[in-house]
């Protein structure tokens, strides 16, 4: 991939059949962080796999005492379900070589692909609301189905999912793009129990226990929190300005 190093290094076989690919990272809210880490826990979904470059940050991540990959892959031979994860937002620069890395060395490993993006909401009412951007018109049928509305007039995807979503477009790979309406100022795992009950279960074949979401809703924001304040600070520096100068596209990301 040019003079860029970046890999898949896979860790197991997932003999699933056909699985849908889940994106889940951190953006607006944190909607997809926060939604794809609860159905990878509640489907006990198994580490797959880790793309690892060196154009991700230079840090080490952790959990319960033990090193891991930023960036992973989970799977199950039980559940039709990939899930893609990064512990912190990704700058910029490793936009291009991870989404071409998993249309290259994981596309065929999975049949279609959704991505989740965040946008503020205008209201409390809008909050939880998603619409969908597709790339193929086989997806969209299914979307319809499920009660989603696409999104109408015109408009951007930004940041990794916008990358990714792009790549499987130009890649005839089906995808499509859910946008959650969420708190425009804090983590919302309200917003993330939204579209996993109103979207991503009628999309996908699983169940997902939503409730301690709800329940757990104040901690899971300050764990959050850290990540928000990570992912805010990145923004800024792609931008070299801080965002109340920075142009207002009405991007989703």
């Amino acid at each position: 991939m040019d003079d860029v190093s970046i890999t898949f290094d896979q860790l197991t076989d997932i003999g699933a059949e056909s699985p849908t690919l889940i994106e889940g990272f951190p953006g607006f809210g944190l909607v997809a962080a926060i939604a794809v880490d609860q159905i990878t826990s509640q489907l006990d979904l198994k580490h797959h796999g880790n793309i690892v470059s060196d154009e991700f940050p230079p840090i080490l991540s952790y959990q319960d005492g033990h090193a891991q990959d930023m960036v992973r892959v989970y799977a199950s031979s039980q559940h039709n379900v990939m899930t893609l994860q990064s512990d912190l937002a990704l700058p910029p620069s490793a936009f291009k070589p991870l989404s071409r890395c998993v249309l290259e060395e994981l596309a065929n490993e999975f049949d279609r692909a959704i991505f989740l993006a965040g946008a503020p909401a205008q209201s409390e009412d809008e909050i939880g609301t998603v619409k969908a951007i597709t790339t193929a018109e086989e997806l969209e049928a299914d979307i319809q189905n499920a009660g989603i509305e696409l999104a109408e007039g015109t408009g951007l995807v930004g940041g990794i999912t916008g990358s990714l979503a792009n790549d499987c477009y130009h890649h005839d790979v089906p995808a499509a793009v859910l946008v959650v309406h969420a708190d425009p100022y804090l983590p919302d795992p309200g917003a993330a129990r939204s579209v996993i009950e109103d979207a991503l279960e009628p999309l996908v074949d699983f169940d997902i226990d939503t409730s301690e979401l709800e329940e757990q809703s104040n901690q899971i924001q300050q764990q959050m929190q850290q990540i928000a304040d990570q992912y805010q600070q990145m923004v800024e520096q792609a931008h070299h300005q801080p965002q109340s100068e920075a142009p207002q596209l009405g991007m989703y990301q």
